[in-house]
């Protein structure tokens, strides 16, 4: 997995890992165990107990409308998820995360440049006590790109005690035009929940410091956006 890192600046780490590229899963790269991987529904679905997590990896480019289902049905489950996107047309991206299991969580980062149309819709729907769905966004969007960000938190009743949180964060072009629509429906007490959603800019001592090491306007652009995307 070692690629990932040099092309995709991706952190592996022993895991059970499926790997997506360009929208198609790459079942040479991929090793699992646990899981069970439908294509027709592109469902991803934990199923048996492992001692190492799961984790999933989608990079490149993404166009038209992707669906990405992915089911834990296992106490004490882990689940990770890395996303390093790009999309140069139209793309609707929709996540929909059921975690069944309790004491299992899932923990996502999903990261995209884009160009042009992009939509993503996440569902995090907590079905048992003590799960947890945490899914971090950071997007940048470019001259005359649109870019809606729709997260919902769904915990059921009966699921006592979950961690809930979905985060948006986009570094947008002064011609980008962006929506974030953030949505919760709680009805078990949890034990946290929360949701947030901002807009980056770059602060003028950040700018201007760079300015005196001589790098040109292009160039701070740059190494500022990749700061922001690549923020731990």
């Amino acid at each position: 997995m070692s690629y990932l890192w040099q092309e995709f600046n991706i952190k592996t780490f022993p895991a059970e890992t499926l790997v997506f590229r360009d929208g198609i899963f790459c079942e040479d790269l991929s090793e699992y165990k646990s899981v069970k991987y439908i294509k027709e529904k592109n469902l991803i679905s934990v199923q048996k107990i492992s001692k190492l997590p799961v984790h999933i990896i989608y990079i490149g480019e993404i166009a038209g409308n992707i669906d990405i289902n992915i089911d834990i049905n296992v106490e004490k489950s882990r689940v990770f998820m890395t996303m390093k996107t790009f999309n140069k047309k139209p793309a609707f991206l929709n996540i929909f995360i059921k975690n069944t299991g309790k004491k299992s969580f899932f923990n996502g980062i999903i990261i995209d440049k884009n160009y042009d149309n992009l939509k993503i819709r996440q569902i995090g729907q907590h079905l048992s006590a003590n799960t947890g769905i945490f899914l971090k966004n950071r997007i940048a969007a470019y001259n005359n790109s649109e870019t809606i960000l729709e997260g919902y938190a769904e915990i059921e009743k009966n699921a006592k005690n979950c961690d809930s949180d979905i985060s948006f964060s986009v570094l947008a072009d002064e011609n980008a035009k962006i929506t974030l629509k953030p949505s919760q429906y709680i009805k078990s007490i949890p034990n946290s929940a929360s949701h947030s959603a901002s807009l980056y800019k770059p602060s003028n001592n950040q700018i201007q410091y760079l300015k005196t090491s001589g790098l040109s306007d292009i160039e701070i652009q740059k190494i500022l956006e990749n700061a922001f995307l690549e923020e731990e």
